[in-house]
């Protein structure tokens, strides 16, 4: 059995079961990786994939629980690596971090603008996706890092940081009626046609709960997964916008915001990762360039406690940053 079969094997799963596609994530031969994951099914006596013919179908019950190992064992083999970098070329190396798009647009750029200064020999790598992908990127073994704000429940196996609350306005032209209401309400936005952010993305679900409790159903006309394409089809006139306040910006003077923190529930934004994630010292950085309160006796405290209810206990007497 070799590492290099363990790979192969992990990236067809990951690649929707394509032998080619895994192949060309792989910079080698279709015929090569169907050769050596023929050798490891030999070697095991057993089938790792369902054939129909030369394409794969699905993946056997004995192989989900091969990939779920070999998974790992990748992983372990990343931190090997790691730890030997850490002591022979400590300011070289990769991070790798999956985020929401207004995380990235909106968030990162400073935080990256100062790490890259301080660390020009480190190659940064930004994934943006849903939340379900980002868990996924995370779990697989292809980021180091997440940056979440939403589905905190997917994250309970793993390490969570809280970072910042963040809250939600409601994007306007100058010339909407909302703009000179007394007081901003769940029942006055009910009125309009919204555009806001696709389900399962940053607060719809904070969103929906606010309406839900006014027993007001809302007439949700257009989603994006991001910002900057909400505040396009507001400006169209589709409707009236609620997006993350920080993503509005001084560049939006033809748009005006509404603060809306009084309607919807606050979200946190987290960093997590692995429990069996070796943190180079570049990472400890960034995650204090991020968020300046996780130093890195914070985090490696954190890492030692193997509950995230413990962990939210270690940050209670934190008073965190409201964006």
């Amino acid at each position: 059995m070799k590492m290099q079969q363990l790979r192969y094997i992990v990236e067809i799963v990951n690649q929707h079961l394509s032998v080619t596609e895994a192949a060309n994530a792989l910079y080698t031969s279709q015929p090569g990786i169907s050769k050596q994951v023929r050798l490891l099914e030999d070697e095991l006596g057993l089938e790792i994939f369902e054939r129909n013919g030369k394409h794969i179908k699905a993946v056997t019950p004995a192989g989900k629980k091969i990939v779920s190992i070999a998974r790992e064992l990748l992983v372990k083999a990343q931190g090997i690596r790691a730890v030997a970098d850490e002591y022979t070329q400590p300011n070289h190396g990769v991070l790798r971090i999956a985020t929401t798009n207004t995380q990235a647009r909106y968030m990162l750029p400073a935080v990256v603008e100062r790490f890259s200064k301080q660390y020009p020999d480190v190659s940064l790598h930004i994934h943006q996706g849903s939340p379900t992908q980002i868990h996924d990127a995370l779990m697989s073994g292809e980021v180091d890092l997440a940056i979440t704000t939403e589905a905190p429940h997917l994250y309970d196996d793993l390490i969570q940081l809280p970072c910042y609350w963040w809250n939600r306005s409601v994007i306007v032209k100058p010339d909407h009626p909302l703009v000179n209401a007394e007081k901003l309400t769940i029942e006055a936005l009910g009125k309009y046609p919204l555009v806001t952010y696709t389900f399962g993305f940053t607060g719809v679900s904070d969103l929906d709960y606010a309406f839900n409790s006014a027993g007001i159903l809302p007439n949700i006309v257009f989603t994006a997964t991001d910002a900057d394409v909400i505040k396009t089809y507001v400006r169209l006139g589709l409707g009236v916008g609620i997006m993350a306040s920080m993503a509005h910006t001084e560049l939006d003077k033809d748009l005006v915001a509404i603060d809306a923190s009084h309607l919807f529930r606050a979200s946190m934004t987290n960093i997590a990762f692995k429990h069996s994630t070796f943190l180079r010292n570049y990472m400890y950085d960034f995650m204090e360039y991020f968020s300046p309160h996780l130093t890195r006796p914070v985090v490696e405290k954190a890492e030692h406690l193997r509950d995230n209810n413990a962990v939210k206990r270690l940050f209670e007497g934190i008073e965190l940053e409201v964006k």
